[in-house]
Parts: structure tokens; C-alpha cells; sequence
């Protein structure tokens, strides 16, 4: 595949997201150390490719480093209890002259229309202001953690305002409360709070490290809130940062947020990554479904039957009959909703040429366009890895376009598997599609 055919690939896979995005409100969470290390250059580019898309951006910054710094040179030494600051008098004054700072750095950053750059033509228009109302976290287990606080309530109303005059709305770690007073927040929570109260599409953290990482230390490309539950339960040590996000992911999707993000600060364009590929780079943490995807059993077959038989009439699918599928049902995988059956596909492995059919992909019409087609795609991708195949391929008459968004390509017939291409059906004329399916980990479903 040439250069430009894989950009050509790319963007028509890309085209969903872009759909589904536009108009939807992101919130987006980045320490300091973002800024500190010059990342945020890079960023600026992918925020602002964001907004020309349709994105509703709010973002909401930290400033660990910079207050550090700060009190560093007071000569006076941060105190942490439990990864909270306590904020006496003279932390808060650094936490302030900090986050104001670093509030007009990121404003001018975003301001950059430079000719010859990522930037140029850009017209992106930035608003802050006392949307936080705060309260103070008070004493704990005998710490007084004096002028450090707690998010009491987000002016979702003042900051859809902003968002509905196309501006980008930037929130610093500060709250205010109604008497005057000032409290130092984490990142964190301000970030799930406003999410929470805008309803947010999607809720973001930038990390220090690529997401939440399993036994091996491999990066967990999705999890359901519970299973999130779950593993923090569980105890196993995770990053400092993940201990601190992923209880907020859990909490933001338990409550209006459908999907969180955890990726890595440190790779250029991760945010692009993760939201226009399948693939993504960090971990996923999603709502809890009532969705169960598993191998069939001979009692499926009429729930299948009932999915195909539609598809079959309409042409899409070649007709199978009750027979044939009882005698077939161990290729089959069922999605179901609640015990009811919503969704099918099928694997047909070929060993010898190291390939496999894809075929029988269908969903209940009452369930499409929220994700059921990616989450039975994915788990035929991971079936194929496990069994060794590196090479799907699928026969298609009216649905090939929905299976080159997600990195199939349409092949000749004489790229089939030879016993595949003995048994193709010319009067048929269906399309052939392949994809070359790799080590990595399990694609994730995103819009």
C-alpha cells in the first residue's frame, strides 16, 4: 500500500468520528508539567483541529510544577496528605499567581494564527471566569487542609454560553465560594465535575503514563466502569496518575458521561490517536452495558434466524438455512441486550492460508448506530488473533463502505484464498474486502 492510499484509508475511516463529534461538548484535563515541558505547542495543534471540526472544547488545566517551583523558591516545602496539598496562606498565593500565569501562556499559545504553521488562518477565541463555585474540604482524621477545597457546583449555563459562541472555555484549578474566598482544587476533579454538569460526549485526562496497564504492564485498551470498579478494588498497583484519574472515570460514567479517556502526554498527535482510530492509543473506560457477547448455542438459532432472515430477503446476506446453522453455530458469536439476542457474526477460519471469513455480521435495527457492529468486529479480530490468523476477509454486496471505514479494503477476487475464490458465486458479484489484522491490542469502540 502506498503512502497515499494509507492516508486515503485513514481519513475515509476517520469520516465516523468526525460525524459523531461535531456539536459535542469535550472536556479535556492536563497537568502543568504539560506547559513546563513545552508539550503544549504540540497540543495546541490537535485542540485546534478539534475546533474546526465542530468540537466544543473546555479545558482544564493544572499547576502542580509551577506552584512547586514557586515555593521552592520561598524556601518552603509543599506538604501533601494522602496526594491532597494542604494549602495554608502562602501555598494558595503561589497556587494563585501560578494558575494565573499559566492561564494567559496557554491563552497565547492557543492565539497563534503563525503563517506556514499548524496554526495558520486559525481564529480560536478563549473564555475563563468563575464557573467553579468551591467549598472547603475542612478537617480530615485531624488535617486541616485549610485553603484547600472541593467542587460545590459548575455554572454548566455560563459555560454553554461560551461554548454556543464558539469559544474555547479554560478552567484553572481554582474554585470560588459565594462569601469571596479562593480554594485550590485538583485538576481532577474540576475536570469530572464540569464534565458531569455539561453532560460531556467525552472527558479526557492526559497522563503520564499510556493508560491503565494489566498484569503484564500492557496498556488496557477499554474497560466498563465496573470492571474499572473492579480493578481498583482489587488492589493491584496501578500509576500514580491512573489511581487518581480512574476513580473519577468511574464516577463520570456512572453518572452522564458516556466515555473517559486515559492516554499519554508524552507521544505527539495521542489525542488524535485515540479519538479517529479504532485502534486509539490509551485506555477507554465506558459506561456499564447490559450488553453480553458470546460464543452461540444451538438454542440461539432462532434469535439468529430472526436478525438474518431480513438481511437474507433484502439480498444483503446469502441465505442460510436452520439446518445449515445448527450445523455451523460453533462460528457463530451473539450479542445480547438483557437476554435478547441483538446481534451476530461469524468466523469461518481457513488454517492453511493462515485466513479467515468474516461473514453474518447483523444487528437488531433498534440497536444500530450505537456501537454493537464495532464491539462484534472487535471480537472477531481478537478470535482471529488468538487463532493465528493475520488476514480477514469478507464478500459483500451493499455494506462494504461500513467495512472499508474500519480498515477493510476492497480486493480483487484472486486475492481470496484459493478455496474461497473455487466457491465465489459470479452471479452474486459481491465485493471482496480484506484486512491485515496485527498483534496490537483489541481495537476500541469509540462513538
Amino acid at each position: 500500500m502506498t503512502r497515499s492510499d494509507s492516508f486515503v484509508n485513514w481519513f475515509r475511516s476517520a469520516a465516523p468520528y468526525i460525524n459523531a463529534f461535531r456539536d459535542r461538548t469535550f472536556v479535556i484535563a492536563f497537568g502543568g508539567e504539560v506547559v513546563a515541558d513545552g508539550k503544549f505547542i504540540a497540543l495546541t495543534h490537535d485542540l485546534n483541529l478539534l475546533e474546526s471540526l465542530g468540537v466544543r472544547l473546555v479545558l482544564v488545566h493544572g499547576a502542580r510544577p509551577q506552584t512547586e517551583a514557586r515555593l521552592s523558591a520561598r524556601g518552603v516545602k509543599p506538604r501533601y496528605v494522602n496526594g491532597t496539598r494542604v494549602t495554608d496562606a502562602l501555598a494558595l498565593s503561589c497556587v494563585i499567581e501560578a494558575a494565573a500565569t499559566l492561564g494567559f501562556e496557554i491563552e497565547a499559545l492557543l492565539s497563534m494564527g503563525v503563517a506556514n504553521s499548524h496554526m495558520a488562518g486559525s481564529d480560536i477565541r478563549v473564555a475563563s471566569g468563575n464557573f467553579v463555585t468551591a467549598r472547603p474540604i475542612g478537617v480530615v482524621d485531624g488535617v486541616d487542609f485549610q485553603h484547600t477545597g472541593l467542587v460545590r457546583k459548575i455554572d454548566a449555563v455560563g459555560i454553554r454560553r461560551r461554548l454556543d459562541d464558539e469559544e474555547i472555555v479554560l478552567l484553572p484549578p481554582l474554585g470560588y465560594s459565594p462569601t469571596g474566598e479562593i480554594f485550590n482544587l485538583t485538576v481532577e476533579e474540576v475536570a469530572t465535575a464540569t464534565a458531569i454538569a455539561l453532560g460531556a460526549e467525552k472527558l479526557i485526562f492526559l497522563t503520564d503514563t499510556p493508560g491503565v496497564l494489566n498484569s503484564q504492564g500492557q496498556t488496557i485498551s477499554e474497560l466498563t466502569a465496573q470492571e474499572a470498579e473492579t480493578l481498583l478494588k482489587s488492589g493491584k498497583p496501578q500509576p500514580e496518575d491512573v489511581a487518581f484519574y480512574l476513580p473519577c472515570a468511574v464516577r463520570a460514567c456512572r453518572s452522564t458521561v458516556p466515555r473517559v479517556h486515559l492516554i499519554t502526554r508524552h507521544v505527539d498527535g495521542a489525542l488524535i490517536q485515540e479519538l479517529f482510530t479504532r485502534e486509539g492509543i490509551g485506555t477507554m473506560v465506558m459506561r456499564d452495558t447490559h450488553d453480553v457477547l458470546r460464543s452461540a448455542n444451538l438454542e440461539d438459532v432462532p434469535g439468529i434466524l430472526s436478525l438474518i432472515e431480513p438481511l437474507e430477503a433484502d439480498g444483503v446476506l446469502v441465505k442460510r438455512n436452520r439446518v445449515l446453522l445448527e450445523g455451523e453455530i460453533d462460528r457463530f458469536s451473539v450479542l445480547t441486550h438483557e437476554g435478547r439476542i441483538i446481534g451476530c457474526v461469524a468466523l469461518y477460519p481457513l488454517a492453511d492460508e493462515g485466513a479467515g471469513e468474516l461473514a453474518c455480521l447483523a444487528i437488531n435495527p433498534d440497536f444500530r448506530n450505537l456501537g454493537r457492529g464495532d464491539a462484534l468486529l472487535r471480537h472477531v479480530e481478537q478470535q482471529a488473533r488468538k487463532m493465528g490468523i493475520r488476514r480477514l476477509f469478507l464478500l459483500s454486496t451493499r455494506t462494504g463502505q461500513w467495512f472499508a471505514e474500519r480498515g477493510f479494503v476492497e480486493s480483487a477476487i484472486d486475492q481470496l484464498p484459493q478455496a474461497k475464490q473455487e466457491l465465489y458465486n459470479y452471479q452474486r458479484r459481491s465485493k471482496v474486502f480484506i484486512k491485515h489484522i496485527s498483534d496490537n491490542i483489541a481495537a476500541k469502540v469509540k462513538p
